[in-house]
């Protein structure tokens, strides 16, 4: 059984959709990982993905949040948000909100994890302190599956770079977030709990990004970073045949600014 399985930061679905509609029948996933809906759940646009063959299963408040799982190879044990979830509290929120970061879901011989992590802001920040005690939340709720038979895999929107060759200038990003050692020590973590990157460098060019910011020509300079990832245990990893960061879909006007990240298995 050969399964196709891709990540998107989608960087709202809403204005997006027809970008999604025409790379969902061009690369033909089995089942996609999407980040930042900023949509709430009951907006998502099931109809229109629907019609091509998808099951969707979303966790979205509407901000700026929000991921989900589409599969047309079946969707079931859907969960939504890591049990024992940090939440974040700003300076002016009574409580912290627990924010729609990552759905799990089985489809067909596959389970996996749509995530998008939180960015950090600033090192020192709040918001860096509860990122890495999401990734530690994280690798606590996976630890199950990834030392299980079955093929899994955490994909999505992880805002680490994991060395310094996954962004264009590593001076350009001294003091600040995505490169630091705590953040690539936490995806280190992960693959003490028994999951690898399976979209290893060199893919089919030197520099595979995934996301180029869409200031200062970012994308045609390729001044971008690699920060959108698969993590598969051994049985997904094992079963690969082919990996791509799909440039095609950043180009032009009206897209994400991300790519969206592709895996072949032979199950």
């Amino acid at each position: 059984m050969t399964v196709r399985i891709a990540t998107w930061n989608i960087n709202s679905v809403t204005a997006r959709l027809p970008k999604l509609l025409e790379w969902l029948e061009s690369a033909a996933p089995d089942v996609l990982c999407l980040q930042e809906l900023k949509c709430a759940a009951d907006n998502f646009p099931y109809e229109e993905v629907g019609a091509l063959g998808y099951e969707t299963a979303a966790h979205g408040t509407g901000r700026w949040n929000g991921v989900a799982v589409l599969s047309r190879i079946g969707l079931d044990d859907v969960v939504r948000g890591l049990p024992g979830q940090p939440g974040f509290q700003a300076d002016d929120a009574l409580l912290p909100d627990v924010e729609p970061r990552a759905i799990g879901a089985t489809c067909g011989p596959v389970r996996v994890w749509s995530v998008y992590v939180p960015n950090g802001r600033e090192v020192g920040h709040a918001h860096y302190r509860y990122k890495l005690e999401w990734l530690e939340t994280l690798r606590s709720t996976v630890l199950e599956d990834a030392a299980g038979p079955r093929p899994f895999a955490v994909l999505g929107d992880f805002n680490i770079a994991p060395a310094d060759e996954d962004v264009f200038d590593i001076a350009a990003f001294d003091g600040l977030t995505h490169v630091t050692a705590p953040e690539r020590a936490a995806l280190t973590a992960l693959q003490g709990a028994g999951l690898q990157d399976v979209v290893p460098r060199p893919l089919k060019y030197d520099h595979p990004y995934t996301y180029w910011d869409y200031r200062q020509l970012a994308f045609p300079k390729n001044r971008g970073m690699r920060i959108d990832l698969t993590y598969g245990n051994k049985a997904f990893a094992d079963a690969v045949t082919d990996s791509y960061v799909d440039r095609e879909a950043r180009k032009g006007k009206g897209t994400s600014d991300h790519a969206p990240v592709v895996v072949d298995l032979d199950l």
